[in-house]
């Protein structure tokens, strides 16, 4: 059974997306002052009182959207409120009643749901006085809240999981695997996410850039958990015409921090461009694992073992990221992705005991050691300082002598003695004090290290 999902519905611009945002304590929806901002069905998972639920945020009932997805956009508010265990109807105080609520508050009527009717922009005692006149529209007492300043939102949330089913096994079980997709616009994220859960989850159209948040979609695979994160297409930062792509441009950076790995999509045969070499950094810089997935194979007019040598080359810095193949519109090889998926995290949360990882490093020393006119190089020990990604603390007595070349020659090594080839192993050199004994540092949590050099 998924987790609860409550659904944040309202017309364009009472503020949907500003208390989405403050409810999860992150900044997960677009906040613009345009209309049409959110077309998506923007999620994110919210804990309170010992209770998970999914919140989803929702583009503005009523709306005329100026690229023509108004119907995209109504399509995807009812499958939201569909599936909603509870339906949080949000109104503007500082507008007052207006047509827009009465439409809402019709098409809620008609439903069987459990509605909590929410007066947001509520910041001064006198405007909370005067929210009972929203009793008319017959939801009972609204609540008062603002989501700019944070009031009423704590009561909101208790008042939220006082309405919620009974908890299910899966709110109560682990976190699931998170991955964001990234890539040029129009590269086929959206589609890809579609397809994993078998449904229309996220607005697909030829339109560039229609995607404009990120969205955390859940669904299972093999009866495991996973959240794939969409993120509206990257380009250059130069050709980000107004604010809202500035936003979009920053989540998918956001989404690549927070998830557990990332699929970089691109379309086989287009050229691997500046943006995508950008991203390609980003997620080596912050040791993501990332799978690069060449979608439309169906389309492609170029082997494809040319263009796997051909984005290798491009891609230095991914050179261990494993290359697949894809169909999205057709479906073809997207659960292989999802196994290789699991593949990376077991890489990834390999454990590998101190006196082995010593073992190897003074092998790899021996083998090749850092060239240096001013001082000899000495690694004295190291310990595995955490997983995903793979992070290892190394004590040396000179931390410039072995970044760089050196540090990619230890990776490289380490992948391979470790038969963990497809993920980063991320090296921190630390210069150890001389008031330092040989061995691990206080407060490193390692077991017993050979003393003196390695």
């Amino acid at each position: 059974m998924p987790l609860p999902q409550v659904a944040i519905v309202g017309r364009p611009n009472v503020g949907k997306s500003s208390l989405l945002n403050r409810l999860a304590g992150r900044r997960v929806s677009i906040v613009e002052p345009t209309a049409g901002v959110t077309r998506d069905r923007v999620s994110a998972e919210v804990e309170w009182e010992g209770r998970r639920f999914q919140l989803v945020d929702t583009g503005g009932l009523g709306l005329v959207d100026e690229n023509k997805l108004k119907d995209h956009i109504e399509s995807q508010i009812q499958v939201a409120i569909e599936g909603a265990d509870l339906i949080v109807f949000v109104v503007d105080c500082k507008e007052g009643s207006v047509p827009g609520d009465q439409l809402v508050a019709r098409k809620l009527r008609r439903l069987e749901k459990d509605i909590l009717l929410v007066v947001n922009k509520v910041e001064s005692h006198y405007e909370e006085l005067e929210i009972h006149v929203w009793d008319r529209l017959g939801f009972g007492e609204p609540l008062a809240v603002s989501a700019k300043e944070g009031f009423g939102t704590s009561d909101l949330k208790s008042a939220i999981v006082e309405r919620l089913p009974e908890a299910t096994e899966e709110e109560l079980g682990e976190e699931p695997l998170k991955f964001a997709v990234v890539g040029k616009r129009n590269s086929g994220k959206s589609t890809f996410v579609n397809e994993l859960c078998g449904e229309q989850r996220v607005i697909v159209s030829e339109i560039p850039g229609t995607t404009r948040d990120s969205v955390d979609v859940v669904f299972e695979h093999e009866g495991q958990r996973m959240v794939a994160i969409d993120t509206a297409g990257v380009r250059k930062k130069s050709r980000v015409q107004d604010a809202i792509e500035l936003f979009s441009y920053t989540r998918a950076t956001e989404s690549i921090r927070r998830a557990d790995l990332v699929i970089h999509m691109f379309e086989i045969g287009a050229s691997i461009s500046q943006v995508d070499k950008k991203v390609a950094h980003y997620c080596a810089e912050h040791s993501k694992p990332v799978v690069l997935v060449g979608n439309k194979v169906d389309l492609a007019r170029i082997e494809l073992e040319k263009w796997d040598k051909y984005i290798r080359q491009q891609l230095p810095g991914l050179r261990y990221a494993p290359v697949v193949f894809i169909s999205a519109l057709e479906g073809f090889g997207v659960d292989e992705t999802l196994d290789l998926l699991f593949e990376l995290q077991r890489q990834s949360c390999l454990e590998v005991s101190t006196s082995k990882l010593n073992e190897v490093l003074h092998d790899a020393k021996v083998r090749l050691s850092p060239k240096s006119y001013s001082k000899k190089p000495k690694i004295f020990y190291a310990t595995q300082r955490g997983t995903m990604p793979l992070t290892f603390i190394v004590f040396v007595n000179e931390p410039s002598l072995f970044r760089g070349q050196y540090e990619r020659y230890l990776a490289n090594l380490l992948r391979q003695e470790f038969d963990v080839p497809e993920v980063p192993i991320k090296l921190v050199f630390r210069k150890r004090e001389r008031s330092e004994p040989g061995g691990p540092g206080a407060g490193l949590g390692a077991h017993e290290a050979p003393p003196g050099e390695v």
